[in-house]
């Protein structure tokens, strides 16, 4: 890179200072304004361009210039160091590998077959609240209800053994508490739920059954069907995923409807607006501290009047792009009246999160059942004592105590 290309300051560290878990560092508001494209320095000391705008943040994601592929290639920057990408995920491959893999997963998530699992996730979630109600306040919901559904949905879905799920639950905790003393614990833990799931995808092929993971073991389109590592890749990245940060969603849209009282009195009366409540906490709430997936520029790009050098890291910040005043007039009020907009939550482009309509459905049943089992549900402690993780992955809440 030429020395033109490098700023003469030390680019600033990211991720940037939050003060609160709910709300993105107040540095988008100002660099969307400034710098939307920025120069900044890494936990891992590499450097790479931050984008903020909304509309560059959805041109990154969907823009062929910006690989995925090659940010999972050796010597490719990395947000964190000694964490490698995934290279045989679908989230880590460009076209024409990634249509390929998205044509033989595709089949297995659409909006009918996603649809047809809503009475089961609405049981679920009232089962454990059946659960909660009997034990009596105070309750823990993050332990109780919050980690318990998302994880039951996505093991079924799957077809997990039940008695697995705690296993599940340890290997999740373990990769997403990213911080330099736990990347050791985190990477044998993606070990371990490597290994289970190869174990797992050799027993449903010598018995097949009609889960998701047998589908997609049976499925092939025109010949073509998923190998043994893209089934390990995609279901262990699905599970991961979808229980994590659905169950961290989960957890922040009632915390904001609690906050917000005036908007659960909304909601509370009228579930119609379930929908918008949904997309609407979304959008607001960030789901980390770093934004979206490292990409990495295959050719020199100019992006408002910057070069983006081939070989130069880019992330695309989400949490940014979901506070742009250019794409949410008034972005920093939560209103769960306003009409969905394309937030970038879930991404943009061939990448958008395959899981998408499944972890809405389980959002909207899980806050349904919950505020009508408990219209009067409050927190049992003020929200500073509320305890966090927090790292440049994820920010979710370790307790919720509450009571009714």
């Amino acid at each position: 890179m030429s020395d033109a290309a490098v700023p003469a300051a030390t680019p600033p560290s990211f991720p940037f200072p939050t003060v609160s878990s709910l709300e993105p560092t107040q540095e988008y508001a100002r660099l969307r304004e400034e710098q939307p494209v920025v120069r900044v320095t890494l936990p891992s000391g590499d450097l790479a361009w931050l984008v903020t705008r909304h509309e560059d943040v959805r041109l990154v994601f969907s823009d062929p210039r910006f690989s995925r592929a090659a940010a999972s290639r050796p010597g490719a920057p990395r947000l964190m160091p000694g964490v490698e990408g995934d290279p045989e995920s679908i989230v880590s491959k460009d076209p024409p590998d990634h249509t390929r893999l998205r044509k033989l997963v595709s089949p297995a998530f659409t909006a009918r077959r996603m649809e047809d699992m809503r009475p089961r996730i609405r049981a679920t979630a009232a089962h454990l609240l059946d659960e909660v109600e009997q034990a009596g306040p105070p309750a823990d919901l993050v332990a109780a209800f919050f980690s318990q559904l998302p994880m039951i949905v996505i093991c079924d879905l799957l077809g997990i053994p039940d008695g697995d799920r705690e296993k599940f639950r340890a290997w999740s905790s373990a990769m997403f508490s990213v911080t330099p003393s736990t990347l050791k614990a985190g990477l044998e833990a993606r070990n371990a739920l490597i290994a289970y799931m190869g174990s797992l995808v050799e027993a449903k092929r010598a018995a097949p059954s009609d889960d998701l993971l047998g589908v997609l073991i049976a499925h092939h389109d025109e010949g073509d069907r998923l190998s043994d590592r893209e089934l390990v890749s995609f279901a262990g990245g699905l599970l991961v995923a979808g229980y994590e940060t659905t169950s961290n969603r989960l957890a922040t849209t009632v915390l904001m409807l609690l906050r917000r009282p005036d908007q659960l009195a909304l909601l509370q009366a009228d579930e119609e607006l379930l929908s918008n409540a949904v997309e609407e906490a979304l959008r607001y709430v960030s789901g980390g501290a770093a934004g979206g997936f490292m990409r990495v520029a295959a050719v020199d790009v100019e992006l408002r009047g910057v070069t983006i050098r081939a070989g130069d890291g880019v992330i695309a910040v989400t949490g940014s792009a979901n506070r742009d005043p250019d794409a949410f007039p008034d972005p920093d009020r939560f209103d769960i009246t306003r009409a969905p907009g394309p937030h970038t939550t879930f991404g943009h482009g061939i990448h958008h999160c395959v899981g998408a309509q499944l972890a809405r459905i389980e959002l909207q049943e899980g806050l349904r059942e919950l505020f009508r089992r408990f219209p009067r549900l409050h927190l049992a402690v003020s929200e500073a004592e509320l305890a966090w993780r927090k790292n440049v992955v994820i920010q979710s809440l370790l307790s919720m105590p509450v009571t009714w």
